[in-house]
């Protein structure tokens, strides 16, 4: 993480250039549009795994009929 604050202008203009050099100018939306997409769908998974924790630990405990028969004898 220091490493990436520490970079420069030129440094950047450098790791730019190489990128468009490997994947071309036409394919750097598609990875993009595709990590895009990626990072949607960990933050929805996220969201939903973050729900059902809070959902569950809403819910009143459910208690056996037959434990509660036995315990009023």
């Amino acid at each position: 993480m220091l490493l990436f604050l520490s970079m420069g202008g030129m440094e950047w203009l450098v790791i730019i250039f190489a990128i468009l050099l490997l994947f071309g100018g036409k394919k750097i939306p598609e990875l993009m549009k595709g990590l895009g997409s990626g990072i949607r769908e960990f933050n929805k998974a996220k969201n939903d795994v973050t729900e059902q924790l809070r959902e569950g630990m809403n819910e009143k405990p459910k208690t056996d009929s037959k434990t509660e028969d036995k315990s009023a004898e």
